[in-house]
C-alpha cells in the first residue's frame, strides 16, 4: 500500500458520503431555507450572531478538530493501517458526521438551544441536568489538557536552557492573530464588504501574521503561557463571537484548510509507501481493539464534543438552513482527511511494522508532512514551523469554543424553561452570571492542568464517546418526537454506548484491581480516575436510559411544538 491509493480511496469515500448520503439526511429531515433561523430570531450580539456560511464553517471546523484526529490515527496505528483506515472511514461518514449534523439541526430546529435543552425538551428535565453535569466536568477536562498543550507548545526554552526557534514563532504568530482576528471582527462587522473582499483582508492578515511570527519570535516560560492562555480563554468565553470567535476561526481556517490541501498535494506528489503493517493483531500491548481502537480515534471518526460546538455556538450562527450540511457534515468529513493524513504520516515514517517510539504524535505528524511537503519545494524549517503552527492553532481553536461551552453548561444546569429571567432568586442570579459561570469552570481547569489533569486524561476518550452516544439518543428521540425519520442514528447510538461502557468498566476494574492488590504506583491518580470512571458510568447509564424509554415508547408528545420550527 502508498500514500496515494489511500488518498484516493478517502477523497472518493468521504466526497461521495458528502454528496449522496449527506444530501439525502438533509431531504430527509427538511432544509428551509426561507425559515428564520435563531440567528436572526434571538439575535443578541453575543451568542446569537448570524454570519456568512465561511466564517461559520471556518468557526466549526477550527473547533472540532482540535489535535484528535492527529493523535488518535497515530496512536491507534499499534493495530495496523487498515483497521485504522476503516474506523476513520466508516465512523467518519456513518457515525460523525450524520452526528454532527442531526445536534446541528436539531439546535437550529429548536431556537438554538443546546442539547442539554434538548434532552429536557424531549427526555425530561434530571436527565438535561445530568448531561449538564456531564458536559461541565468534560470540557473541564478538555480546557486544562489543550491549554497545557497550548502552553508547552508556545514554550521558548528547552531543557538545557537553549531558546527553539520553532516554539518563539508559532507563539509570536498567534499572537498576533488574536490581534487580527479582534481587527478583521471589526471589520466584518462594520465593514459590509463582500465576500471576495472580507477572504482577501483575511488571507493579507493571515500571511502578515505569518511573516512577522517567523522573523520575531517570542520566549517565555510554559508558566508564563499557562496564565496568558487561561486570561485569553476567559476573555474569549464572554466577549460576543463576532469581535473574537468568528473572526479567529475565520482566520485560522484558512491555515488549517490550506495545511490540508498542501499535504495532500505533497502526498500525491512524493506518494509516500506505507512502511506499516496492515493488521498487527487484535491485542497489542495489552490493548485490546475493541474498544480501545474506538475511543482512541474519536475526532476523524465520532467525537461527543462535536455535538456540543454543533449545537452550542454554531446552531446560533447559522444564517441560513441550507449551510448547515456543508458547517456539520462538510467539516466533519474534512476532519476525517485530516486523521487518513495522520495515518499516512505515521504509516511513512514506521518502521519493521511499527510506530515510531521516539518521537510525539506532532512530531511525527510535522516531520512526514514536511518531508511531503519538500516536492513543493518548500524550505523543512518554514514546513515545521508552519505545521506546528497549524496544529497549535487546532489546539487553540478549540479552547476557544469549549471554553463557552462549560460556561454555557455551567448556567444551564441551574436552569430550565420554568424560570423567569426577571423573577430569578439571588442564588440563581450569581451561578448563572456569564462571569461567575466562567470563573467557575477555569479555576477548576487551571487547578487541573497545573497540578496533574494527566492522572484523569485516560478516561478522556471514554468521556468524549459517552458523550457522542448521549447526543445520539438525543437527537435520535428529537427526530422521533417531531415525526422524522431517525433510523440512521441507532446503530451508531448503540455502538458508541456499548464502546463507552465497555471501556469504562475495564478502567473501574483495572484501577480497583491495582489499589485492592496494592500494586497501585500513583494511589491519588488510580483513585481520581476510578471515581470520573464510576461517575462516568453511572451518569451514562441514567441518561441513556431515560433516553431508549422515550424512543421507544408508543405515544408520541405533542406538548413541545412550541419549540420546533
Amino acid at each position: 500500500m502508498n500514500g496515494l491509493t489511500m488518498m484516493i480511496i478517502a477523497i472518493v469515500v468521504l466526497g461521495g458520503a458528502y454528496l449522496l448520503y449527506g444530501r439525502y439526511l438533509a431531504k430527509s429531515w427538511g432544509i428551509d431555507p426561507k425559515a428564520k433561523t435563531p440567528a436572526y430570531e434571538m439575535n443578541d450580539g453575543v451568542d446569537y450572531v448570524p454570519a456568512d456560511t465561511g466564517v461559520v464553517f471556518g468557526h466549526q471546523f477550527a473547533s472540532i478538530a482540535g489535535a484528535g484526529p492527529i493523535n488518535g490515527p497515530i496512536q491507534a496505528a499499534i493495530f495496523g493501517w487498515v483497521p485504522v483506515l476503516l474506523w476513520i472511514l466508516i465512523g467518519g461518514v456513518f457515525f460523525g458526521a450524520v452526528q454532527d449534523f442531526a445536534a446541528m439541526y436539531a439546535s437550529v430546529k429548536n431556537k438554538g438551544r443546546t442539547i442539554g435543552y434538548i434532552i429536557e425538551l424531549y427526555i425530561g428535565k434530571t436527565g438535561k441536568r445530568l448531561f449538564l453535569l456531564f458536559t461541565w466536568l468534560f470540557s473541564i477536562l478538555v480546557i486544562a489538557a489543550f491549554a497545557d498543550v497550548v502552553a508547552k507548545t508556545f514554550n521558548g526554552f528547552s531543557t538545557e536552557g537553549t531558546t527553539i526557534e520553532a516554539n518563539g514563532a508559532v507563539a509570536m504568530t498567534s499572537i498576533l492573530f488574536i490581534m487580527a482576528a479582534v481587527a478583521l471582527g471589526m471589520f466584518l462587522k462594520y465593514g459590509k464588504q463582500s465576500t471576495t473582499v472580507n477572504t482577501i483582508v483575511a488571507l493579507v492578515l493571515l500571511v502578515g501574521c505569518i511573516v512577522v511570527g517567523l522573523t520575531v519570535p517570542v520566549y517565555c516560560t510554559t508558566g508564563f503561557w499557562h496564565i496568558l492562555v487561561f486570561i485569553y480563554i476567559a476573555i474569549a468565553s464572554i466577549v460576543p463571537v463576532w469581535a473574537l470567535l468568528q473572526p479567529r476561526d475565520y482566520l485560522n481556517s484558512f491555515l488549517l484548510v490550506a495545511m490540508i490541501g498542501a499535504a495532500v498535494i505533497g502526498v500525491i506528489l512524493f506518494n509516500p509507501e506505507i512502511h506499516l503493517n496492515a493488521f498487527n493483531g487484535w491485542v497489542i500491548d495489552g490493548n485490546s481493539m475493541f474498544p480501545y481502537l474506538f475511543v482512541t480515534i474519536a475526532c476523524g471518526a465520532v467525537s461527543g464534543f462535536h455535538a456540543l460546538v454543533s449545537s452550542g455556538t454554531a446552531s446560533k450562527q447559522i444564517k441560513n438552513e441550507k449551510d448547515m450540511l456543508p458547517v456539520s457534515f462538510g467539516a466533519m468529513l474534512m476532519e476525517s482527511m485530516l486523521a487518513i493524513i495522520a495515518l499516512i504520516a505515521v504509516g511513512f515514517l514506521a518502521t519493521d511494522g511499527a510506530v515510531p517510539t521516539d518521537m510525539t504524535q506532532p512530531q511525527i505528524f510535522a516531520g512526514a508532512v514536511a518531508t511531503f511537503l519538500s516536492k513543493l519545494m518548500i524550505p523543512e524549517h518554514i514546513s515545521r514551523t508552519i505545521i506546528t503552527l497549524a496544529v497549535s492553532a487546532f489546539a487553540l481553536t478549540s479552547l476557544d469554543s469549549v471554553a463557552r461551552v462549560g460556561r454555557l453548561a455551567f448556567q444551564e444546569f441551574f436552569l430550565d424553561s420554568t424560570v423567569d429571567d426577571e423573577k430569578m432568586n439571588p442564588f440563581l442570579k450569581v451561578v448563572t452570571n456569564k462571569y461567575f459561570a466562567t470563573a467557575a469552570t477555569l479555576i477548576v481547569a487551571y487547578a487541573l492542568a497545573k497540578v496533574g489533569y494527566a492522572s484523569i486524561w485516560p478516561l478522556f476518550g471514554s468521556a468524549n464517546q459517552l458523550l457522542s452516544a448521549l447526543a445520539l439518543i438525543a437527537c435520535a428521540v428529537f427526530l422521533k418526537k417531531t415525526n422524522r425519520k431517525g433510523f440512521m442514528l441507532w446503530g451508531p447510538m448503540v455502538a458508541m454506548l456499548g464502546v463507552t461502557l465497555t471501556a469504562l468498566t475495564l478502567t473501574i476494574y483495572g484501577k480497583g484491581m491495582a489499589l485492592i492488590d496494592g500494586v497501585s504506583q500513583t494511589i491519588g491518580g488510580d483513585i481520581l480516575q476510578l471515581a470520573f470512571a464510576i461517575a462516568l458510568f453511572i451518569l451514562g447509564i441514567i441518561v441513556a436510559i431515560q433516553g431508549f424509554n422515550k424512543l421507544f415508547e408508543k405515544e408520541v408528545s405533542t406538548d413541545h411544538t412550541t419549540l420546533v420550527e
